[in-house]
Parts: C-alpha cells; sequence; structure tokens
C-alpha cells in the first residue's frame, strides 16, 4: 500500500515536471519567434528617435538665432493691424511718407494676419513658435520627399538635415516659409505623376496654388517648375508618338487650372503685374542684401555648393537627358545664384537629384515599409519632435523678457521709448533697416522700410547715399525737411549730423540716436 502510493505520487511528480518543463520549452520557443518581431519595433522606435530629432533641428538652430530681430516681420506686422482696424486689404500705402496712396499688393496678407494672431497671443515668443513650426514641417516635408526617392534610411536622414541646414539664412519669421513648404510638396506630387503615373494626385495643385498665392508672391516659381513639366510631357508624346505616363493635355490642363485658382486673391491677375514690378527693379537687388548673389561666409553657403555639385554630378551621371531634372535643376541654379533669399529652390531640387541617384544605385533598402505600424511611427517621431523643441526652449531660456531684450540690441527701442515720452513729431527720416519697427512702433509714416520697390531705385540710390554721409547728402530735401530723424548710432549720418547746427541730438543710446530740427533754420533746396 505504502509502495504503491509511493509510485503514484513519484508517476504524478514526473508528469508535473514534464508539464513544466514542456511550458518552458514552448515559452522559449515564443520568445524565439518574436524576436524578429522585436527587433523590427526597436529598430522603428530608434528610427523614429532619430527623425524626430532631424525635424527638431533646425528648428532649435532658429530658436537659438533669436529670429525676432528680423526687421521685416515688423511692416508685416503693421499691416494686418491695419487689415484688422479696417477690415480690409490696402491696395494702395498707408504707411510711408513718399509712397502714400501709391499701388502696393499685400501679396502675403493671409502670413500676416496668421502671425499677428500668434504675437498677440504670445508676444515675441509668438514669432519664434511660428518659424520653429514652419522649420519642422519644412523639414519633415523634405524628409518624405528623399525617403521616397531613396529609399535608405540612414542617407535619407543625412541629405535631409544637409538640404535643411542649407536654408540657415531663412530662419527668420517670413512668409517665404509657406513657399519653400508648398514648392516641396509640388515636387512631390510632380515625381509621383511623371514616375508612377498618378494622375488623381494632379487635382491637389490647384488647391495649393491658390492657397499660395494668397500667402507670398513666389508661387510663380512653382508654375514655373509645373510649366516645366508640362514641356516635358508634349515633348515626349510628340517625340514618341506614344502617350506618357501622364498624357500631356493632363499636365497642360492642370497648369491652366492653377493659373487661374492663383487668382482667386484680393487682387486677381493684377497680382502677376506685382511679381513683375518686384523682379524688374535691379537696383533694389544690387542693395539689399537678401536679394544679392549667395556671399559663401557661412557654413548654410558652402552646404548649398555641396548639394549643387552633387546634383550636377547625379544629372550628369545619366547617359539621357532627362528634361525635367535639367531645367528644373538649371532654374534653380539661375534664381538661387541670383539671390540668396531664393536658395531655398536650389536646396531642394539639389537634394531631390542627389536622392533620386542614391536611391537607384541603392544596394540595400533600408526604408520604413508601410505597414500597421506606420501611424504610429508616425504619432512618436512628432511626439519626440514636440518634446525635444519644448526642451530645447527651457535649456535656451527663451522668453519673452529674454527675447526682448535680443531685440533691443538691434533695434530702436529705447530710442522709440523717448520719442514717445517727448512727443515728437514728424516727418521722420529713417534707417532702411528699422523702417518696418519703426513703422510698428511709432504708428507714423516712415520714410523707407524693407518694401524697397516702392520707392523706385533713383529714390533708392539717393537714400543709401544719404546715410552713407556722402558729399549730397546735405542736399537731400527730404531729411531737411524731416522733423524726426532716427539712426544707428554708428550710422555715417549720425556723425556728421552731430556737427550739423540745423539737427539737435535729443536722444541717444548703445544703438540708436535721435535727432530733432536745431535753432539753426534749414533752407529746403
Amino acid at each position: 500500500m505504502g509502495w504503491s502510493c509511493a509510485k503514484e505520487l513519484l508517476k504524478l511528480g514526473c508528469v508535473s515536471v514534464t508539464a513544466e518543463l514542456e511550458q518552458e520549452y514552448g515559452r522559449e520557443r515564443g520568445r524565439v519567434a518574436a524576436s524578429p518581431r522585436l527587433r523590427a519595433q526597436t529598430e522603428q522606435a530608434i528610427q523614429a528617435v532619430l527623425v524626430a530629432m532631424l525635424y527638431a533641428v533646425p528648428a532649435l538652430v532658429c530658436a537659438h538665432t533669436a529670429c525676432v530681430t528680423d526687421p521685416d516681420v515688423w511692416w508685416h506686422l503693421r499691416n494686418a493691424q491695419w487689415m484688422m482696424v479696417n477690415h480690409a486689404i490696402p491696395h494702395v500705402d498707408p504707411f510711408t511718407s513718399f509712397a502714400a496712396g501709391k499701388p502696393w499688393a499685400a501679396y502675403s496678407w493671409l502670413f500676416e494676419l496668421l502671425v499677428l494672431q500668434l504675437f498677440q497671443r504670445f508676444g515675441l515668443l509668438g514669432l519664434v513658435l511660428y518659424t520653429m513650426a514652419m522649420l519642422a514641417a519644412i523639414t519633415c516635408a523634405l524628409h518624405r520627399l528623399i525617403r521616397r526617392l531613396c529609399p535608405d534610411f540612414s542617407v535619407a536622414v543625412l541629405l535631409t538635415l544637409a538640404a535643411a541646414l542649407s536654408l540657415g539664412r531663412l530662419y527668420t519669421p517670413r512668409p517665404w516659409h509657406f513657399s519653400i513648404l508648398f514648392f516641396i510638396l509640388e515636387m512631390q506630387i510632380l515625381y509621383r505623376v511623371r514616375r508612377h503615373g498618378q494622375a488623381a494626385a494632379l487635382a491637389w495643385l490647384p488647391v495649393l496654388f491658390a492657397l499660395w498665392a494668397n500667402l507670398h508672391i513666389q508661387f510663380i516659381d512653382g508654375l514655373l517648375v509645373l510649366g516645366l513639366a508640362c514641356v516635358e510631357a508634349m515633348l515626349l508624346q510628340w517625340k514618341s508618338r506614344s502617350v506618357p505616363p501622364v498624357p500631356a493635355v493632363l499636365l497642360l490642363g492642370t497648369l491652366l487650372g492653377s493659373v487661374l485658382a492663383t487668382c482667386a486673391n484680393p487682387y486677381g491677375w493684377h497680382l502677376y503685374q506685382a511679381a513683375y514690378d518686384l523682379a524688374a527693379q535691379p537696383g533694389v537687388m544690387d542693395h539689399v542684401s537678401e536679394l544679392q548673389a549667395i556671399p559663401f561666409r557661412s557654413l548654410p553657403d558652402y552646404i548649398v555648393l555641396l548639394l549643387t555639385l552633387g546634383a550636377a554630378m547625379s544629372v550628369g551621371w545619366e547617359r539621357r537627358v532627362t528634361l525635367f531634372e535639367g531645367s528644373t535643376f538649371a532654374l534653380a541654379c539661375w534664381l538661387a545664384f541670383r539671390s540668396q533669399r531664393d536658395v531655398w529652390v536650389l536646396a531642394v531640387v539639389a537634394s531631390a537629384l542627389v536622392a533620386s541617384r542614391l536611391g537607384q544605385t541603392s544596394a540595400q533598402e533600408t526604408a520604413i515599409r508601410p505597414s500597421r505600424a506606420a501611424p504610429l511611427f508616425s504619432a512618436l517621431t512628432w511626439a519626440g519632435t514636440a518634446l525635444i523643441l519644448a526642451a530645447g526652449l527651457l535649456v535656451l531660456h527663451l522668453d519673452t523678457a529674454r527675447l526682448a531684450d535680443d531685440l533691443a540690441k538691434t533695434m530702436p527701442v529705447r530710442a522709440v521709448e523717448a520719442v514717445r515720452a517727448k512727443g515728437y513729431p514728424g516727418p521722420l527720416y529713417n534707417d532702411y533697416a528699422w523702417g518696418g519697427y519703426l513703422m510698428w512702433s511709432l504708428r507714423m509714416p516712415v520714410s523707407l522700410d524693407g518694401r524697397a520697390a516702392l520707392d523706385g531705385d533713383q529714390r533708392l540710390d539717393r537714400f543709401l547715399a544719404t546715410w552713407n554721409a556722402e558729399p549730397s547728402w546735405s542736399k537731400d530735401r527730404e531729411l531737411l525737411a524731416a522733423g524726426l530723424v532716427i539712426g544707428p548710432v554708428k550710422a555715417p549720418l549720425t556723425q556728421v549730423l552731430r556737427l550739423d547746427p540745423r539737427f539737435q541730438l535729443a536722444y541717444e543710446d548703445d544703438v540708436a540716436a535721435v535727432f530733432i530740427p536745431g535753432r539753426q533754420g534749414r533752407e529746403v533746396p
């Protein structure tokens, strides 16, 4: 009896141990089977963190440079304020003494209203938040464009980072960010249409251009590129007597529809006249630094050069001439090397050409393939980007007080306070770079501001000659008729006004000097 009980207990123990071993073996097999999935999820998480860092880098660089010192954003804010008060969009200039009543198109009116709302809610920090958000969106769109052309993850990240950093001169709160973003989106659509025949994507272009034309005048560049795509399709169809991936007539219809869509703005087709006037004044391009050629004095300039050389090699590597890629690259080079403000066109086109070539020669595809985890990957990426940006703002200690101090180092903030306290009247004669800020802060007509195309080449030459204290400065009728002169403390004109009895120094600090009429009368020639 005892032996039989012991025998039964031993049998039960063996069965239990065997069951436990089988369960442990099953769990181990499950771990082995699940390890590839775990590795893939880990890889995607790491990639999401890297992409989040990629999206955040340009935005953090922008925050570090304190973009509130940009001189042109202030006349944009002033125009938005005028629109809010008058419930209208201006068709003539209401802000300068010389060009008052002269036809003027506020072609960035929608951008101005957006930035004013941010400024009213967050103060100077709102300008930084706008720029950071736009740079993150531009980097994201650029990364998506490059990833479609080059599936290698590491190459796409490095190429996107180089292209984003090459735009360092444009890290300011301006409407050109919308032109950059919309141009990248347009290039994505055109590559999809030309390579995969996805004609349905063309329906987005008229919508894109309708919004673009109300945000920034450089929608013209996008129309030129769309026109090149139409020319390529027509030539291919005529030369090969066959239908290209998308019929030329469809592309041509999209171009016409996009042109009509751009007329859905407060100025209608007259907006094209405004674009022509801006491009037809060589004097403005000679004097305004951002419109001059690339000086190659900073790292972003040399990154653009490297991208250009890489794109040239990519175009030359092909044994056949691709009309769209070649003509778009030529157009981008002409625009960028003519004016550093247009360097973004070359950065986008060149990076796309390099990515396309590297994508053809890539031996191993490491792209994040579409899967059920794609929405989760995007959510992790943007959540990580937001966290990195928030941490960056805390580390940099960017708040309204810090930004106000940065602004006072470059703009006549304290001089404006002194003028307000004393109640000095106009007319105002001001420095060119400060016109926008004085327009915003003093609420009086300025002599000149960043909208230099309003004044014409002859007056701009005269104005700059006066501020450089050239021999004819004392005969400048506008200066002699001024009741208030505000200029940089180190400007040549400021130095000669100190010695002229017709002017009296009313205020001076480390940044600006203020002059009012002196005791000796003036003779206006």
